[in-house]
This record gives structure tokens, C-alpha cells and sequence, in this order.
């Protein structure tokens, strides 16, 4: 979902969640503290997948009406470890996030939003050229995207 550049990623959040789960088995989200709200944790958890958003510093255990804040908040805060191994999967998106940014630059030109969703799909497209050709060049790869199995 493409955003104005004045709205806060974390409002489309339930939306695109619930759109990935409709195509997708979603087992777990990752996201960083901006997302860390009871709404979002219900979120997640009504599409039966596991939330690991760590909780700000001045976040609580106190519930508000929310039993999956105060089991999550204390999952956060005991297993540490564990929770920051499935919390840094989103480490890998993060990159390649960067990496396209730094590649094709941060902004779209495009002004109505089909355009623009097009114009993101294109530089990810493209990207995704660069590391095939990257990896033919470095790795001795031949990729063969015209053989389908069972299929010549």
C-alpha cells in the first residue's frame, strides 16, 4: 500500500494485514516499535500468527482490557533472546528496502496510485535483474527462466 508522505505507516497496518492473509498461511510478523500497539497485537492475532514487535521502553505489562499485551509484554521482556531471533527476520526485507532506495532512489515520480504501485513493482522488478545478473557474474550462475518443470 502506497501511503501520502504525511501518513504514519502504522494506520494501513491492519489493512495490509489482513490483505497478505487472504493469499498467504502468515505464521508471524515482525515489525519495529512504531507498530507496538494492542490493536495491532489483536491484529496479528486474529489471523493466528505470532507478533514479535518489541514494546517501547515506556511500555507496560498493564493490560487496558488487552490479556494479549500483558502475555506478549511479558514474552518480550523474559525471553529476549528468543523474541529478537524471529524479531530480526525483518532485518533481510529491511536491506533489500535500503538497497532498492539506494538503487533506484526513494521516491515515486508517478502521481495517481495505479501508477505509482506499477512504478514500485518496476523497481523491484529491476532489482531483482540486478541480482540475477550479480550472481551470473560473481557465482557463475545460468539461470534458465524459460524451463518449467515438466515443461520444456
Amino acid at each position: 500500500m502506497i501511503t501520502a508522505d504525511n501518513v504514519h505507516d502504522t494506520k494501513p497496518f491492519r489493512t495490509l494485514l489482513n490483505g497478505t492473509a487472504k493469499n498467504f498461511d502468515v505464521k508471524e510478523i515482525s515489525a519495529d516499535k512504531a507498530y507496538s500497539s494492542r490493536d495491532n497485537l489483536a491484529a496479528v492475532a486474529e489471523i493466528n500468527a505470532n507478533a514479535y514487535i518489541p514494546f517501547l521502553k515506556t511500555a507496560s505489562g498493564r493490560s487496558h482490557g488487552s490479556p494479549l499485551w500483558n502475555k506478549m509484554y511479558h514474552y518480550f521482556k523474559m525471553n529476549q533472546e528468543e523474541f529478537m531471533e524471529h524479531y530480526h527476520k525483518r532485518s533481510n526485507v529491511e536491506a533489500t528496502n535500503a538497497a532498492i532506495k539506494r538503487k533506484f532512489g526513494e521516491t515515486l515520480k508517478s502521481k495517481n496510485q495505479v501508477a505509482q504501485v506499477n512504478e514500485l513493482l518496476a523497481k523491484i522488478i529491476a532489482y531483482n535483474l540486478t541480482v540475477v545478473i550479480h550472481e551470473m557474474y560473481e557465482n557463475g550462475i545460468s539461470p534458465d527462466f524459460l524451463h518449467v518443470k515438466g515443461r520444456i
